[in-house]
């Protein structure tokens, strides 16, 4: 299955989601491939440490030979690195993707993410991390996947911005992929004991809107496990926040 985790708005924990979810996937024996489309980088990163840094091929790369005509071009597969953990790998950034954007656009290459990806056999699950905007990264990633799961951080500009984010997730389904499903918003950075965030939750749930469970806690924790380059699952195993990861797991990639 192949899944995407978009928001437009940054900081609400994308990489992080991304992942966590990975990781308890990859724990639960499924051979898992992360593509980190964002060009900061931040799920490279977590994944692969100061790896990340200069890692070649990468999906700069990847998109890079697509603008030109190459009778014999690197296959998908060439471009995947394996990470430290069993069955977890990567399609890593590079900040060059920003530099390629407006070519890429002019010359239409929305629909090489999603043939490339199709290309690649043996994985139980691929997760696509975008880039906080909705430009061709982010376009190419949606006509790829699946399954959308949008991150959510309980603030009233993220309100908002969701229903534009909900429409923009339909246009994409009904001009250009129809396999595409919104499989759930994911509350993030939650804070139980704060008014606001539980209010707001609650009116989502009232309006039919797919929130998952459970919600996501904010946590110190997290930005240990960004520092260490260690999914929590690896990082920190009984940790609160790692079992939270551990429901949304089972309640969105462990239960297809």
């Amino acid at each position: 299955m192949r899944w995407v985790v978009f928001n437009q708005k940054g900081g609400v924990g994308k990489s992080t989601i991304v992942c966590n979810l990975a990781a308890v996937n990859a724990l639960a024996g499924r051979k898992t491939l992360v593509v980190d489309l964002d060009a900061q980088a931040n799920a490279s990163h977590y994944l692969l440490g100061s790896d990340a840094d200069g890692l070649s091929p990468n999906l700069a790369e990847f998109f890079e030979q697509t603008l030109g005509f190459k009778l014999f071009k690197d296959e998908a597969k060439g471009f995947v690195h394996h990470t430290r953990f069993e069955n977890l790998h990567i399609l890593a950034s590079s900040p060059e993707l920003e530099s390629l954007q407006g070519k890429l656009e002019s010359k239409y290459k929305i629909y090489k993410l999603r043939d490339a990806l199709r290309e690649l056999d043996g994985y139980d699950d691929i997760i696509m991390d975008t880039p906080p905007a909705f430009h061709f990264y982010t376009l190419s990633a949606l006509i790829a996947a699946q399954k959308c799961l949008v991150p959510f951080d309980c603030d009233d500009f993220s309100r908002r911005a969701l229903y534009g984010l909900l429409d923009s997730v339909a246009e994409v389904r009904e001009d250009h992929n129809r396999r595409l499903e919104v499989a759930g918003i994911v509350v993030n950075q939650f804070q139980a004991r704060a008014r606001l965030p539980r209010r707001v939750v609650e009116e989502l749930v009232e309006e039919g809107l797919p929130v998952l469970e459970p919600s996501i806690t904010a946590s110190v924790k997290v930005r240990e496990s960004h520092e260490a380059a260690r999914p929590l699952p690896f990082f920190a195993p009984r940790h609160k926040l790692t079992g939270q990861f551990e429901d949304l797991h089972a309640n969105t990639l462990g239960n297809i």
